[in-house]
């Protein structure tokens, strides 16, 4: 293992907590249990640090599929037979590369359009929170995502011909 994927680790952690803990919290719905399972994603992340690839999909995308899959092992365990809403997992290759793509350009966003979009939608935040926290108006936060959207728009049209 580099030292480097593990020096990084904590960062990693503290950037995608949250969005684990939401992933596995719509599925377990057991707060205790959603802690656990969490806990576990990150133990499995990091004994297995070595094997992650970056290939252009985001780190939180291998965390979920831990996730899911932690999720999936409780349940057997315990003998359920839960259906888990995927609703904000990939399903395939294709979905994988859009999203891929997705976050790439967003990247490539003005740093305000960037940091509205990363609030609204990757951290789930009111708007009123996000202008509370931007030190901005509402209405300039609105204008910011829509700009912001408009021009992912944009550049997804021009990327598919």
């Amino acid at each position: 293992m580099t030292v480097d994927k593990r020096a990084r680790f904590a960062e990693l952690y503290e950037q995608n907590f949250e969005r684990v803990y939401a992933f596995v919290a719509r599925r377990v719905r057991d707060r205790a249990e959603a802690e656990d399972v969490v806990s576990e994603v990150f133990y499995k992340a990091l004994k297995g640090i070595d094997g992650y690839e970056e290939r252009g999909v985001p780190f939180v995308a291998w965390l979920y599929t831990i996730a899911r899959n932690v999720v999936c092992d409780r349940a057997r365990q315990a003998g359920r037979e839960e259906p888990l809403d995927d609703s904000d997992e990939p399903s395939s290759s294709d979905d994988v590369e859009r999203r891929a793509l997705l976050f790439r350009l967003v990247d490539t966003l003005p740093t305000a359009q960037r940091n509205v979009l990363v609030a609204r939608f990757a951290e789930q935040r009111s708007i009123a929170d996000v202008a509370r926290q931007l030190g901005r108006s509402e209405g300039a936060v609105k204008q910011l995502q829509l700009r912001a959207i408009e021009a992912l728009r944009s550049q997804v049209r021009g990327s598919h011909g």
